[in-house]
């Protein structure tokens, strides 16, 4: 019912999208809409404020609660400074893999989940197969939650969401959460012959930045006895730093961007007390003696809900099931799972096709024997809503 050469037909312009965060995933609703139009589905477009993005609700068989979720978000991570051997938004094959942003963080899912609904199509299912596909999950999972908390109000109650974000197919029951945070620092401008008489943004972010690494070691030296999590601590990387305008200008501001991947809840209040502590007792008084004006803002720029399987999880039994796995495993890096558990109140599972290690890399790729098990995953599911 999932086809793999159907898969692969979709998966085709499903890459061409470039659907990076920061532009709109519409051209890619539309398309999928008009494949489950064609199929008859039963299709919701969910735009969101800006009218420039769209989470996607589509379903078949009988109405009512009690159904399965397959869930996979549009957007990808930007490919701006990475080299490429091909064309990131055309797919490509090279031997067994297929190239391109997104092949396996997670367009190769919703490739198949798109050709698993066409299958279904024409089965007499007994409940309620639910496709979401949502935007921004790569910077905050907004799409997921906005679109949950619309199905949660109107009163529907999946029983079973499966997140297709790469697992080598194995069956993932938790994973960390996740913040992601940007600091501000504004200070004064002038020639660099007078440093002393400005208040150089960059050299206040790079001692931000130093204090941050400093709580890092810290927090690699407190890992939780017994984490199953890789790494086992609670992770503080800083992805970007921006300021300056030339070599010979005191930079007026500089903005560092970073992120939390807490095992603990406590971590992440903790992690930003120390920062918030550190800005205003030591930092900002020796800024503010040069230039009253300057100042430190620390935001938050999104979250990631964590996952828990519960016990007794209903989707880990049904597709350990349907695979034969015998066990499970836990992830660091964060999905939508927790989102659909906690919001829909059903049990979610994460599994897709690839590698995690491949996610967000030039040369992407997904080997085509990943997208055969997904399709014969998602094949043996049809055969058990019947």
């Amino acid at each position: 019912m999932a086809d793999l050469g159907e898969t692969l037909a979709l998966l085709d312009p499903l890459i061409a999208f470039p659907t990076v965060s920061a532009a709109s995933n519409l051209d890619l609703i539309a398309f999928a809409r008009t494949h489950l139009d064609r199929i008859g589905a039963r299709v919701e477009i969910h735009p969101d404020p800006t009218g420039q993005k769209a989470n996607l609700w589509a379903t078949l068989g009988p109405e009512g609660d009690g159904g399965i979720v397959l869930s996979a978000h549009t957007d990808v991570v930007p490919v701006t400074g990475q080299t490429w051997v091909s064309d990131p938004f055309r797919l490509t094959r090279r031997g067994s893999r297929l190239y391109g942003r997104g092949t396996c963080d997670m367009k190769g899912f919703l490739a198949a989940a798109l050709s698993a609904m066409a299958g279904y199509a024409g089965l007499p299912l007994t409940r309620p197969v639910h496709l979401a596909l949502t935007h921004d999950e790569e910077t905050g999972c907004d799409g997921a939650k906005a679109l949950t908390a619309a199905i949660a109000a109107r009163g529907l109650a999946p029983a079973i969401a499966i997140i297709g974000e790469p697992t080598l197919m194995g069956l993932i029951e938790a994973h960390k959460g996740g913040g992601m945070y940007r600091i501000t620092v504004t200070g004064t401008d002038g020639h660099s012959s007078q440093p002393d008489r400005g208040v150089n943004a960059i050299h206040v972010a790079t001692r931000l930045v130093a204090r941050l690494l400093e709580i890092g070691d810290a927090l690699r030296a407190d890992a939780p006895e017994g984490s199953r999590f890789d790494p086992p601590w609670t992770t503080l990387q800083v992805g970007m730093i921006e300021g300056g305008i030339a070599f010979n200008v005191i930079p007026e501001r500089c903005t560092v961007t970073w992120d939390l991947r807490p095992v603990r809840a406590v971590d992440t209040a903790r992690v930003l007390g120390e920062i918030e502590t550190f800005a205003r007792t030591v930092l900002e008084p020796q800024m503010r003696a040069v230039a009253p004006a300057a100042r430190i803002v620390v935001e938050t720029l999104g979250s990631i809900e964590p996952f828990e399987a519960r016990p007794g999880n209903r989707a880990v039994a049904l597709l350990a099931e349907l695979t034969g796995a015998n066990g499970t495993d836990v992830v660091s890096y964060g999905t939508e799972a927790g989102i659909f558990q906690s919001t829909l109140g059903l049990d979610a599972v994460v599994c897709g096709p690839g590698s995690i290690g491949e996610a967000h890399r030039p040369d992407e790729f997904v080997e085509e024997a990943e997208l055969a098990r997904c399709c014969a995953l998602l094949t043996r599911l049809g055969q058990h809503l019947t």
